[in-house]
Order: C-alpha cells, then sequence, then structure tokens
C-alpha cells in the first residue's frame, strides 16, 4: 500500500514561487462527452503528477460519491512525487458556521493537504444566487478560509465571476480578495468564470488588485472568446503566480485554458522552471494519454503537442528548413516532446521532397533529377486526386519506385493483380451478400480466390488474405484501423472521383495509403494494394519481382 506524500516533499520538487495547478478531473471534466470513472480519475492524476504539475485538483468530495471514492482511493494508490492533491468546495452557507457545515467537513475528511475554496466575489450573484447579504458573504469566507487553516490545511480560494463582479461593483470584488488573503488563505484566485475578458482587460484588473490588496493572486480562464492562455499569460505578466488550467484545454462550453501551451509558454518563452528538469519532453506524451483516457481523439492542430504543430507543407518553407529548421520553427520540437514533419502535397518542392526522404530514411543523394521527376509525380498525382500528406505509406512506395525507374513501385512488390471482381446481391428478405474474386501472381504462381465480407471492400479484403497469406504469412499480422472515402468535383459530367484513405497497423505501428478511382470499390482495391505492399516491406520481406 503506498501512501500521498508530503505537502514539504513536493514543495522541494518545484518550489513555491510559482504554481501551475491543474483542475482537469474537476473543471475539465465538465466538457460534454467527457464521463469520467474513479480509475480515469486516478489514472490521469498519474499523468499529471509525472508531468510534474504542482497541484492537482481532483473533484468535490461529498458532493457526490464519485469525487469522494477518488480521494479515499487516491490516499491509498498514489504516491505524489510532484503534485499535492486539492480537493474543491464551496463556503459554508449563509447564517451557520463553518466548523459545523457538513460540507466543509467533507473537504477535511478527503484528506487533502490542499483546498480550493470556491467564493462569490459578484454582487448580484451574492444577493440573488446565495440569497444573503453582502457582509455575511464576506464573513462566510472569512469563516470558511480561518477554520479549514486551523485544522492544518492549505486554502486557496477561487473568486467567481471576478472580473464581472470587478465591473460592476470593484470595490466589493476586491474586499472578497482582502477577505479572503487576511484569513489565511495562501492564495486568491481570480476567476474569468463566463470566459468573456480580454487580455488587456485581464492585464489592466489584475494589476490594480494586486496594488491594492497586496494578496498572492491566481487567474482561472474560461475559453469563450479563444483567449484563455492569452488571458493567462496577461495575469501573470500583471503579477499573477499561480494559473489554473486543464489538459488539452477540456472544460465547460468551449472548455478553459489549456495546460500545455500556457506551462510550454513559461518554460520556453517567459523563462521560468515551473516544471521538474526534463519533464516538458513529456508533454506530448501526457497530452495525447490523457486524451487517450477521456475518450476524444488529440486535436491535430493543439499548439506545441499536436501531429501537426511542426508539419510543414509549403515548398517555400520546406527550402528554408532544410537550410535552417529554425527559420519555419519557434521551437525545437524536441523541446516538448514533438517531431517535425514534412507534408508531401502539389505545394511540395525539391527540399520538401529531399526532407521527407530522409524523414522515411531514403537518402536521395542530392539527385536533382530523380527530385524533380518526384515532385512532377507528386503534382500529377495530387490533380487527379491523390493526397500524400496524409498517406505517407503511399509516398515512400512512389519515391522507391522512382528510385528503381519503375513509376509502379515495382522495386516493392510482392505480388500482382490480374484482375479483382466484387459482387453485392440484393436478396428478397432484404439482407445483402457481398463475394469477390481476386486473380493474382505471387513467386511465379497465378493465384484464384474468393470470399464473402460484410461489404464488397471487406469481401475484397478477405480475398486478397486468402490469396496471399500462404506466400505471405506476415500478412496476418495486418489489420485494417480506419476507412475514409471522400467523393472528390466531379470531372465527366455528372460522373465524380472518390479517394478512400486506409490506415493499416500491424500491432507495432499504424500506416495510411491512398487510392482514388471513379468509383469507390476500385480506389479501395489500390489503397488495399500499397496497404499489403508497405506492410511487407515493413516487416523485413523480400521482393518476389
Amino acid at each position: 500500500m503506498t501512501t500521498q506524500s508530503t505537502d514539504k516533499g513536493a514543495d522541494a520538487k518545484t518550489g513555491d514561487g510559482f504554481h501551475v495547478f491543474d483542475t482537469t478531473l474537476r473543471d475539465g471534466a465538465q466538457r460534454e462527452g467527457i464521463n469520467l470513472t474513479v480509475a480515469d480519475k486516478l489514472t490521469i492524476a498519474r499523468h499529471l503528477d509525472d508531468f510534474g504539475v504542482g497541484f492537482i485538483e481532483g473533484g468535490w468530495p461529498g458532493a457526490n460519491p464519485r469525487d469522494t471514492e477518488f480521494f479515499a482511493r487516491a490516499r491509498q494508490e498514489i504516491t505524489f512525487r510532484n503534485a499535492r492533491l486539492v480537493a474543491f468546495g464551496a463556503t459554508r452557507r449563509a447564517g451557520g458556521k463553518a466548523a459545523e457545515d457538513p460540507q466543509v467537513r467533507a473537504l477535511l475528511e478527503s484528506g487533502a493537504p490542499v483546498i480550493t475554496l470556491v467564493a462569490k466575489s459578484h454582487d448580484r450573484h451574492v444577493e440573488l444566487a446565495l440569497r444573503t447579504t453582502l457582509e455575511e458573504n464576506l464573513e462566510m469566507v472569512r469563516d470558511t478560509v480561518s477554520h479549514l487553516c486551523e485544522q492544518g490545511r492549505r486554502v486557496f480560494v477561487d473568486c467567481e465571476h471576478f472580473f464581472d463582479g470587478y465591473r460592476a461593483n470593484p470595490e466589493y470584488a476586491k474586499a472578497v480578495v482582502r477577505a479572503a488573503s487576511d484569513a489565511g488563505a495562501d492564495v486568491v484566485v481570480l476567476c474569468d468564470t463566463n470566459g468573456g475578458m480580454l487580455p488587456a482587460q485581464i492585464q489592466a484588473v489584475v494589476s490594480t488588485v494586486l496594488a491594492d490588496t497586496g494578496a498572492r493572486l491566481g487567474i482561472h480562464a474560461q475559453d469563450d472568446t479563444g483567449c484563455a492562455v492569452a488571458n493567462t499569460l496577461a495575469a501573470v505578466d500583471a503579477g499573477a503566480t499561480h494559473v489554473q488550467c486543464t489538459a488539452n484545454g477540456y472544460g465547460e462550453r468551449v472548455g478553459n485554458a489549456n495546460l500545455f501551451p500556457v506551462v510550454a509558454a513559461l518554460e520556453l518563452k517567459y523563462g521560468k522552471k515551473v516544471l521538474p528538469e526534463g519533464s516538458l519532453t513529456e508533454m506530448t506524451r501526457i497530452s495525447h494519454a490523457i486524451a487517450e483516457v477521456v475518450n476524444l481523439t488529440p486535436s491535430t492542430h493543439q499548439p506545441y503537442v499536436g501531429v501537426s504543430a511542426f508539419a510543414h507543407k509549403a515548398g517555400l518553407h520546406a527550402s528554408a528548413i532544410k537550410v535552417d529548421p529554425d527559420l519555419y520553427q519557434h521551437i525545437d520540437p524536441e523541446q516538448v516532446g514533438n517531431t517535425m514533419r514534412m507534408l508531401v502535397s502539389d505545394m511540395a518542392g525539391r527540399a520538401s521532397i529531399e526532407l521527407k526522404g530522409k524523414e522515411l530514411g531514403i537518402d536521395l543523394g542530392g539527385d536533382r533529377e530523380l527530385v524533380g521527376r518526384v515532385v512532377e509525380r507528386v503534382k500529377e498525382r495530387e490533380a487527379q486526386g491523390y493526397t500524400y500528406e496524409a498517406a505517407d505509406a503511399s509516398f515512400e512506395l512512389l519515391l522507391r519506385g522512382e528510385l528503381r525507374g519503375d513509376d509502379a513501385g515495382g522495386a516493392h512488390r510482392y505480388f500482382r493483380t490480374e484482375s479483382w471482381r466484387a459482387i453485392v446481391e440484393d436478396r428478397p428478405d432484404g439482407t445483402h451478400a457481398n463475394e469477390a474474386t481476386v486473380k493474382l501472381w505471387a513467386k511465379g504462381e497465378r493465384i484464384v480466390a474468393t470470399a464473402e465480407g460484410n461489404g464488397p471492400v471487406n469481401a475484397l479484403d478477405r480475398a486478397m488474405r486468402v490469396g496471399l497469406e500462404r506466400f505471405y504469412p506476415q500478412l496476418a499480422k495486418l489489420e485494417l484501423v480506419d476507412y475514409k472515402v471522400r467523393i472528390l468535383e466531379g470531372r465527366h459530367g455528372t460522373e465524380s472521383t472518390t479517394r478512400v484513405l486506409i490506415t493499416t497497423g500491424d500491432g507495432t505501428g499504424e500506416w495510411s495509403t491512398v487510392g482514388v478511382a471513379d468509383n469507390v470499390i476500385a480506389a479501395s482495391w489500390q489503397a488495399l494494394e500499397d496497404a499489403y505492399t508497405y506492410g511487407l516491406l515493413r516487416a523485413g520481406v523480400e521482393p518476389a519481382e
């Protein structure tokens, strides 16, 4: 059985001069489509601790059984190396005493060394939502904070709707900050709960409140204007030393300030050491791991950690990157655990092809004629509807074919297609039968194979396997992971062109291939041919012909 690390031990890891506070498990879990089990929350907490955040807000113990169970299990099952576990709750009820409030008692019973209290700082919310007086609200803050401090807890106070409240009644909003700070709160967090503020406004208000109250201030920004990260950094510019964020920006409505670009900016742009040494390089991995736990596809265009964050498509960019990658990249991707990618498309120039070849482990040897042929071939094929930026495996086969002077990729052909046929039978009972026959050549033998499937493409896939696995048992490991169809613009009157992208895996990695034809089955066959060919190449099988 493991136990939670002490607050003192965690301070020794990252210091207390600046706080990175994560609220993925509470505020982030309010995103539509996210439903975390206790096991999910424990897994995410471990990832966040590995990343090195200073505080992990685990939820609201006492408010629901799941959060209560999380705190009980976290105490027993997780040894926090970097983070302090935080329980979230509200100030005591109006007219009562903090020492007798059951919700306050639940916060203490959670065992969390740090407690964040949400407090009303907007006068209209006090009068309309709490239905109490402005003075009683201040007393609720003082009483709850002081009681928790007396019980040995470290206390942060989130001033809900602070910026809207400050606009309506600045003196009262600041009075709430003073009440919390004077009662013993370590940090008073100014919350842009509605997410409607802009960076210049945030900076002006934080500067004024800091000067007028002397309290240690934090910032909690929602992203309703798309400015949560900028607003968070504006607050830091104004003197805030505590930032509240969520992994991948998860949160209610459009989300919260995204933990990863905030931390990257603090470390790489501001020069603040807010993570343990070496943790920043784990950022991309942690981002994607948490996305897997919440069952959301990682955003490909997310700053710093998206797979497209350092992807280059334009030929002009590639030419400059070939000379110096920093010319079109604001940081070295490896600093955040990401990689640079070259995208091959009809925008590609010579430099794009050379760099992409290097990325794939193919030395083009400075052969300008060869590179020129590849550039023209790519542009010609993309004009027909192919897309190689999403199909690296098909591009590699094209490139290897050009290296051997075979535009069909013959340097790595393991089989040759004589013909294929797919039949869909519509039966009287409303069901369908799908059957495919393929005629192939492999290792000097002619193969005729037939199979049924749950669709014509699936039937073709099965027939190809039936025919080829006798010669290439490695194909048994291959699995179709994803299948996408796109209807392109019409090219012959009412006819249209179809593009199919197939992602295939072998248990250790995945690759994508593309096919284009005037119907979906023919396009699918092309993509399948490339997928099988690349799979054999990847497995190290020598080509048969």
